[in-house]
C-alpha cells in the first residue's frame, strides 16, 4: 500500500475564486460594450502601455526581428522546425472521408480549418515566446486562413523575441497587447481588430478566466490551470535527477503540483533531499520553493501497477516516466496530458523545442481530452447525398416511424412526402 514520504499542505483542486470571476466578467462586459477605448484604458492602468497603435506594422516586426541576436532567431527556427513537422505528420493522419453505406446513400465529412484564430502568447516574468510556436505556428499548420497573435509589452517595451517568434510561425497580425483586454478584443472585435472564432495560448489565472467565460461565444483550446509535472519512477534513477525534473516545473508559479510516484523508498529521501540542496541555489526558488511547500509530494509505491492506478487517477499534465520498463506506461496509462519516456527527455524539451505542443490539459482534463494539436484547429464537417429514389424510400420509412415515437410531426412529414415521391419509382 502506498505511503507519503511528503505530503502536500494544500490539497484538493484548486477552487472557484468569485473575485477573480467577477473582475474578469466586468472587464469583459466593459470591452464588449465599449471597444477599443476600454482595451486602450485597461492597457494603459494595468499594462502603463497606449501606442498610438497597438497593431505592429511590417517596419515595427522587421526592427523587432532586426534587434533579436542571430543565435536566437536560428533556435527560434530550429524549434519551429521540429513543430512544424510534427504537426505536419499529426495532419496527414486526419483524413477526410465518404463511403456508401448502403446502395443510393453516400456519407462523409470534410476536414474544414477554423478560419480566424487567435493566439495569446504570456509575458509577465516568464515570457513564454515558445507558446508561439504552439499556437501560431500549429494554426496556420492546419490551414487556418487568419491568426491574430497578442503579447503583452515587458516594462513598457516590446519583446523582440516574441515578436521575431510569432512573426517567423506565420502571424497575420500582431498586436503588442495583454491581459484580459486582449483576450476580450480578439472574441468581440473592437475598432483595431476583426473578431476571431478561436481563441488559443496559455496565461494567468485572469486569461485562463477570462477564456472560459467566452467559451461558446467562441471556442478554446482547452481549460487551462497551474502547471502539474508527475515522475514515475524506481530505482534505476537517481534524486538530483528526480529533484532537478520536479523543480524545473515547480516554478512556473506557487500553485504548481510537482509529485513523485516511486517504488523506492530511498529514492524518494534521496529525492527530498536533493529538492532542498536545488532550492539554495535556485534563481527561480522563491516561486519553486512554495509551489514544492504547499503542492509537492513524495508517494512509495509497493509495484509499478499502484504507480499506474495513482497516476490515472491524478491525471497530470506532464507525466515524465523513468523506470526499467517504461513501455509498460506508456501501453497501459490512459490520464495524462503528454509523457515524457525515459531520463533522457524532460518536459523542459517537450515546453520549448522537441516538437510536440506544450498546451496540455491540468486539473484532471486530461480524463476527456488531450492537449492542443494540429487536429484541434480543424472542423470535422459531415455531408450526406443520397442517390436512388429506392434508398430514399427506405430511409423515409424508417425515420418516419421514428420521428412519429418522438412525436415530431414536422419531422415525419419530410420523411413521409419523401416516401410518397420516391415510392413510386420502386420496383413492387
Amino acid at each position: 500500500m502506498a505511503h507519503e514520504l511528503k505530503t502536500a499542505t494544500i490539497k484538493g483542486a484548486h477552487g472557484s475564486d468569485t473575485d477573480l470571476s467577477t473582475t474578469v466578467g466586468d472587464i469583459l462586459a466593459r470591452v464588449e460594450h465599449e471597444g477599443g477605448t476600454a482595451v486602450r484604458e485597461l492597457s494603459e492602468r494595468f499594462d502603463s502601455w497606449s501606442p498610438e497603435q497597438f497593431r505592429l506594422t511590417p517596419e515595427q516586426i522587421e526592427a523587432a526581428v532586426a534587434a533579436v541576436e542571430p543565435r536566437t532567431i536560428d533556435d527560434i527556427r530550429f524549434a519551429q522546425e521540429q513543430i512544424r513537422t510534427f504537426a505536419e505528420h499529426q495532419l496527414t493522419s486526419i483524413q477526410p472521408v465518404e463511403v456508401e453505406t448502403r446502395p443510393g446513400v453516400v456519407l462523409g465529412h470534410k476536414l474544414l480549418p477554423i478560419e480566424n484564430v487567435g493566439a495569446y502568447v504570456p509575458g509577465g516574468r516568464y515570457p513564454m515566446v515558445a507558446s508561439a510556436h504552439m499556437s501560431v505556428l500549429t494554426a496556420k499548420v492546419a490551414g487556418c486562413g487568419r491568426v491574430a497573435a497578442c503579447t503583452p509589452p515587458i516594462n513598457g517595451a516590446m519583446p523582440n523575441e516574441t515578436i521575431a517568434a510569432m512573426h517567423l510561425a506565420g502571424a497575420d497580425e500582431i498586436y503588442i497587447l495583454g491581459g484580459v483586454q486582449a483576450i476580450a478584443a480578439m472574441a468581440f472585435g473592437t475598432d483595431f481588430v476583426d473578431p476571431v472564432d478561436m481563441l488559443v495560448g496559455p496565461g494567468n489565472a485572469f486569461v485562463a478566466e477570462a477564456k472560459r467565460q467566452l467559451f461558446g461565444r467562441v471556442g478554446i483550446d482547452l481549460p487551462a490551470g497551474p502547471t502539474e509535472t508527475l515522475l514515475i519512477t524506481d530505482d534505476t534513477v537517481d534524486g538530483e535527477l528526480c529533484a532537478t525534473d520536479l523543480l524545473g516545473q515547480a516554478e512556473h508559479g506557487p500553485s504548481s503540483p510537482a509529485v513523485l510516484l516511486t517504488t523506492s523508498h530511498q529514492l524518494g529521501l534521496d529525492t527530498i533531499a536533493a529538492v532542498e540542496r536545488q532550492l539554495e541555489t535556485l534563481p527561480t526558488a522563491d516561486v519553486a520553493s512554495v509551489a514544492w511547500r504547499d503542492y509537492g509530494r513524495v508517494i512509495v509505491c509497493e509495484n509499478r501497477e499502484e504507480m499506474l492506478a495513482i497516476a490515472d487517477e491524478l491525471a497530470f499534465e506532464h507525466v515524465q516516466v523513468m523506470t526499467a520498463d517504461d513501455d509498460y506506461f506508456l501501453d497501459n496509462m490512459t490520464n495524462y496530458g503528454a509523457l515524457f519516456l525515459g531520463p533522457m527527455t524532460n518536459v523542459a524539451y517537450g515546453d520549448k523545442v522537441i516538437g510536440t505542443n506544450h498546451t496540455l490539459p491540468t486539473q484532471r482534463a486530461a480524463t476527456y481530452t488531450g492537449g492542443l494539436w494540429v487536429g484541434k484547429f480543424i472542423k470535422t464537417c459531415t455531408y450526406q447525398r443520397v442517390t436512388d429514389p429506392a434508398a430514399s424510400h427506405e430511409i423515409g420509412e424508417y425515420c418516419s416511424r421514428l420521428c412519429a415515437i418522438e412525436n415530431f410531426a414536422g419531422h415525419q412529414a419530410q420523411a413521409d412526402i419523401r416516401v410518397e415521391r420516391y415510392g413510386s419509382t420502386v420496383p413492387a
